[in-house]
């Protein structure tokens, strides 16, 4: 029997590539987004593009049941719809700090929220939450981008364990940077006017360092690889690192010491006073 997977956050980048690999393998596919564009994808009876807002849990319902009612179950949900944010914290207004957390974090507890009793209905299932490497080897000036990645990485292993009497799997998979995306081209707007000119030379620093990274970049075909290994593989793995950074930092974290993981990244990204 044909497998079915749905996916929020697929009008471009990682959820794309995902929406593609799996069509390409032969699932059903259950492709959201916000404001649906058939022009993103091929043609294909294997796929159902629904709207779907995760900030908006009646949009949630109903895209669920439009992708039950098309492939008859869901086996797998895919969280990958995010919001990027680079920002002094004493100069984040609360608003966008709510903004970002909406949909980073809230999103994803209140589509897992939707799908659970299906899943647990059913008798199997599996969560994929994608965070980032940012949950692994913390930069600067992503603290709120973190911190609601943190809390997703922190909410998906206890949800593991609660789901695992259940037949239900929940698992992470964790991009690294990504340039060749529009994931921080889509932020402009709202990180506009958040470094103030007092962070300005050190900033500048951090993205000048940025361009000169110890790994080759992420890219997309990673990140849905990653998704599917996530989404196949048997046994009890949580963390599924994607692109060679994420897999550096996941080495340097979890492999080392606290003091040798801090002392690299000072070394990666503060200023020489504090390396």
């Amino acid at each position: 029997m044909t497998s079915t997977i749905l996916i929020t956050g697929t009008s471009s980048g990682y959820g794309k590539a995902t929406v593609d690999h799996f069509l390409d393998r032969g699932w059903n596919v259950i492709a959201t987004m916000r404001r649906p564009d058939p022009a993103v994808f091929r043609a294909s009876d294997r796929l159902k593009l629904v709207r779907l807002d995760v900030t908006d849990r009646a949009s949630i319902d109903t895209a669920i049941a439009e992708g039950v009612a098309a492939f008859g179950a869901i086996d797998v949900l895919v969280n990958n719809a995010g919001i990027g944010m680079a920002s002094a914290v004493e100069a984040t207004p609360d608003s966008t700090v709510r903004e970002v957390f909406e949909t980073n974090c809230f999103g994803v507890m209140a589509t897992c929220r939707a799908i659970i009793p299906r899943m647990r209905r059913q008798g199997h299932g599996i969560i994929v939450n994608v965070t980032s490497s940012v949950t692994i080897g913390v930069m600067p000036l992503v603290a709120v981008y973190a911190a609601s990645k943190f809390a997703v990485e922190g909410f998906t292993e206890s949800l593991a364990y609660e789901l695992a009497p259940f037949g239900i799997t929940a698992r992470l998979v964790e991009p690294g940077y990504a340039p060749t995306t529009s994931f921080t081209a889509n932020g402009g707007a709202r990180m506009e006017g958040l470094i103030p000119a007092d962070y300005a030379p050190f900033a500048q620093a951090c993205f000048t360092r940025m361009t000169d990274y110890p790994t080759a970049y992420c890219s997309e075909t990673e990140v849905a690889e990653a998704v599917f290994a996530a989404a196949t593989e048997e046994g009890g793995k949580l963390r599924y690192p994607a692109g060679a950074d994420s897999k550096m930092f996941n080495e340097l974290r979890w492999s080392t010491s606290e003091e040798e993981y801090l002392a690299r990244m000072r070394a990666m990204f503060a200023p020489p006073s504090l390396a």
